[in-house]
C-alpha cells in the first residue's frame, strides 16, 4: 500500500522528480566521499532518488518549477532535455564547490610534506581520487571524519541540495552565471589561503629547523647534516602535528561551515532568497 502510494506520487510529478534526481545524482558524483569508486553505483542512484523524493512535494508546489518550459509545455521534449543538462550543471557546481573546500586540507599537507622529507611519498588517495602525499592523505582523512561528526551530510543535503531546490532553477542559474563564476574564483583563492593558514605553524617551524641545520653545517662541516637533518625534520613535524591537531580540527570545522554559508549566500543572491 505504501509502495503504491509513493509510486503514484512520483508518477504524478514525474518530470519534476527526474530533474531533482539528476541534480542530486550530479551532486553525489562530484561531492567528496560520496563520489568515491568504493561507493556502489546502485547506492548513489538510490540516494539520489531518495533525496529527490524527499524534496518533491516542496518543488512540485512551487510555481517556479511548474512554469519551466520543459514541464509546462510538452514534457520530455527538447526543452526538457536542456533542463536536465542545466540540473546536472547545478549539481556539479554544488559538488565541485564542496570539493574545493576539502582540497584545502590535502593541499595543506602538500605544503610541508616536502619540507619534512615526505615529498616522494605520494600514493593514490581513494578519498581525494588523486595522487597525494601521506600527510595530505592524513589531513584529508581527518577532515572527512570532522565532516561526518559535525553533521556534514545533513548540511550537504539541507544547505546544499534542499536550499538549492527552494531557491535556484535552471533559468536563474543562467541569469546568475557571473555570480557563480565569482563564487568559484573566491573558493579557489580561499583554498590556498586556508591551506596556508593550516600548514603555517608546521611550515614555519620546519623552515627554522632547515635554517638551523644549515647554520650548523657551516659551523661544523664535519657533521653529516644530510643524514641528521631528515630524522630531525620528520620528528619535529610529527610532534607539531600531534600538538596542533586539536586546533586543526577546529579550523576544519570552521572552514567547512564557512563553505556551506557561502553556498547559502549564493542561493540568496542568485535565486532571490530561500523560499519557505
Amino acid at each position: 500500500m505504501i509502495d503504491s502510494l509513493i509510486l503514484n506520487q512520483i508518477l504524478a510529478a514525474a518530470p519534476v522528480f527526474l530533474l531533482l534526481a539528476v541534480r542530486a545524482l550530479a551532486l553525489i558524483e562530484t561531492a567528496p566521499l560520496l563520489s568515491s569508486d568504493s561507493v556502489p553505483r546502485v547506492a548513489k542512484i538510490a540516494l539520489a532518488g531518495f533525496a529527490a523524493f524527499c524534496v518533491l512535494p516542496q518543488a512540485a508546489s512551487q510555481s517556479g518549477w511548474e512554469s519551466l518550459p520543459g514541464i509546462s509545455g510538452a514534457p520530455f521534449g527538447l526543452g526538457f532535455l536542456l533542463l536536465i543538462g542545466g540540473e546536472a550543471v547545478i549539481g556539479i557546481i554544488l559538488g565541485f564547490f564542496i570539493t574545493i573546500i576539502f582540497a584545502a586540507f590535502s593541499t595543506a599537507g602538500q605544503f610541508f610534506s616536502l619540507q619534512m622529507g615526505f615529498g616522494a611519498s605520494e600514493t593514490f588517495d581513494p578519498l581525494a581520487q588523486i595522487e597525494n602525499p601521506l600527510i595530505g592523505q592524513f589531513l584529508n582523512l581527518v577532515a572527512m571524519l570532522v565532516f561526518l561528526v559535525s553533521g556534514g551530510f545533513r548540511d550537504l543535503f539541507l544547505a546544499g541540495f534542499w536550499h538549492s531546490v527552494q531557491s535556484l532553477s535552471v533559468p536563474e542559474l543562467a541569469a546568475g552565471r557571473e555570480k557563480i563564476a565569482m563564487l568559484m574564483a573566491s573558493g579557489l583563492s580561499h583554498l590556498f589561503l586556508d591551506a596556508l593558514m593550516i600548514s603555517m605553524p608546521i611550515l614555519g617551524t620546519l623552515f627554522l629547523v632547515s635554517l638551523t641545520t644549515g647554520l650548523i653545517s657551516k659551523a661544523a662541516p664535519q657533521i653529516n647534516i644530510l643524514s641528521e637533518g631528515f630524522p630531525l625534520s620528520i620528528s619535529v613535524a610529527f610532534v607539531l602535528i600531534l600538538a596542533t591537531l586539536p586546533f586543526m580540527v577546529e579550523g576544519f570545522n570552521r572552514i567547512i561551515g564557512a563553505g556551506f554559508r557561502d553556498l547559502e549566500g549564493l542561493f540568496i543572491s542568485v535565486g532571490g532568497g530561500i523560499r519557505e
